[in-house]
């Protein structure tokens, strides 16, 4: 004989799956976010990666006066465009039509200051509401390097060291990884892959307490040989079951997206391993049960089918408030944040994509906090199920 409870779950899972509409939002929170997530980055790819695919095309407006800079732009692989001298309103018009990255303009008496040794003007013309920002910074980068190469060579022509302003050798060494780096970005992003855990069970779990309830089928239910308790955590573990796959298959997508994406070419790095991947499956898996719980436990104290619905979606933002508190205070990483549903796993998250050995602490306080949670909710929706106001809904 199949145990009562059990009997429940099925019941539940059976009449769940039945509803289109159910299935349709699981379906739509499980991928939209690994797809959303996914664009983004091969957005910030593309648009890091678009300088060496397409080049860099500069506009210069009397160049002739500076031959060895043209050729220092060219030995970039900047591609320079003589055009005749053109006033503000036509530079602003070829800039707004992006087909140049900027425009550079020598003055006419370029070439009368530089021989006197006065300083020469080099106008630079851009268009900073357009993504040409990283192709501008390379045209800077020459400018910089032109002027340096000149002012080097003044001071020795006059018998003085170049070295004279430069009394500081300052070396830099980043010990940072690809992995660290881009565990802050990748991190945060990756948080909201746990939002799910609170929608995609949302609908089971109003439908069974609060739909059956209205419906006048929990009072049948009521009426059979089954303790409130095995009643309650039927209908807790189905809801919490489709988030739970839900939750999973959508890291599973993540975790294949990320390894496909060229994430070097903005110097990112995932190498999370499927043994990691695993061991945060499994530590987030409370987190379902928690968000099931909460939200039978809410819509059993609705009065109406429509005010679960109200009540229970208000909730499912409330777990995500501490995430986003310590991402705008911009806080290190603590072992308390370890003990807070919700924001556990978005931590664990994060410190995962960083590549370091975390031990085994903050798995188990990740898998505990949400675990701890779930059993007390749980406790309380089968001790709210006894009462006689409550099945009734009076």
């Amino acid at each position: 004989m199949r145990p009562k409870l059990l009997v429940v779950f099925l019941k539940e899972v059976r009449e769940t799956l039945r509803d289109k509409r159910v299935l349709g939002l699981l379906v739509m929170f499980t991928l939209m976010y690994p797809i959303m997530f996914g664009y983004i980055l091969n957005q910030n790819i593309e648009r890091a990666t678009r300088a060496e695919r397409e080049g860099i095309e500069l506009a210069v407006i009397g160049g002739g006066q500076a031959p060895t800079l043209m050729s220092q732009l060219r030995q970039k692989n900047i591609t320079v465009r003589d055009i005749p001298d053109a006033g503000e309103e036509a530079i602003g018009e070829m800039l707004r039509a992006k087909k140049v990255v900027a425009v550079l303009r020598l003055p006419p008496r370029f070439t009368d200051n530089y021989q006197a040794m006065r300083p020469a003007r080099i106008e630079l013309w851009f268009d900073s509401a357009t993504e040409q920002d990283r192709r501008r910074r390379d045209v800077e980068d020459v400018l910089r390097a032109y002027n340096a190469n000149i002012a080097s060579a003044r001071l020795l022509a006059h018998g003085v060291s170049p070295v004279t302003l430069g009394p500081i050798d300052l070396q830099r060494y980043d010990t940072g990884t690809n992995a660290a780096r881009s565990a802050g970005f990748i991190g945060s992003l990756m948080g909201f892959l746990f939002f799910p855990a609170f929608f995609c069970g949302m609908a089971a779990a109003v439908d069974s307490t609060a739909g059956e309830r209205e419906r006048r089928s929990l009072e049948v239910l009521m009426a059979q040989p089954v303790r409130t308790w095995e009643l309650v955590g039927g209908k807790w573990l189905a809801a919490a079951s489709l988030a739970i796959v839900g939750i999973t298959f959508e890291l599973i997508v993540a975790h294949i997206g990320l390894s496909w994406l060229p994430l070097e070419e903005i110097g990112m790095s995932w190498r999370l391993g499927w043994g990691d991947l695993a061991k945060l499956c499994l530590a987030s898996a409370p987190l379902p049960l928690f968000a099931a719980a909460a939200q039978i436990a809410v819509a059993m104290n609705a009065r109406s089918f429509k005010e679960a619905q109200s009540t229970v979606s208000i909730l499912t933002f409330v777990p995500m408030l501490p995430g986003l508190i310590v991402s705008m205070m911009d806080l290190k990483t603590a072992t308390w944040m370890y003990a807070v549903p919700m924001l556990s796993n978005q931590t664990l998250m994060r410190e995962i994509s960083k590549g370091g050995e975390l031990g085994p602490l903050p798995y188990v306080l990740t898998f505990a906090c949400s675990a701890v949670a779930a059993l007390a909710l749980f406790a309380f929706a089968s001790w709210r199920m006894k009462s006689e106001r409550y099945v009734l809904a009076v």
